[in-house]
């Protein structure tokens, strides 16, 4: 966790991803108890940091790939939260059906 903005920068750009998306990118730390997130926010980047006292951020669920997941802004919620996406199910939404 000693990457500061410019070093998590070059790890998105080297995934493929873009940084000046508006995206989040979460980075945890090996234990998992550190969490950095990057953002490109008006003009400059901001770096948020969480530092768990007991417990560790759940990774899940996991990536195929071993290395990048997409998250929406509940599973983002969770996880910095230290809930463990496993044990919880969502209700299927509607969603109207398909004219052709």
């Amino acid at each position: 966790m000693r990457f500061g903005i410019d070093r998590l920068f070059g790890r998105v750009k080297n995934y493929g991803f873009d940084p000046f998306s508006g995206h989040l990118f979460v980075f945890l730390s090996k234990r998992r108890n550190r969490a950095k997130i990057l953002c490109w926010h008006r003009g400059g980047f901001v770096l948020w940091y969480k530092r768990l006292e007991r417990g560790r951020f759940r990774r899940t669920p996991r990536a195929t790939d071993g290395s990048t997941l997409q998250l929406d802004s509940t599973e983002l919620t969770l996880l910095l939260d230290g809930i463990d996406l496993r044990d919880v199910r969502r209700a299927r939404t509607w969603e109207p059906k398909k004219t052709a």
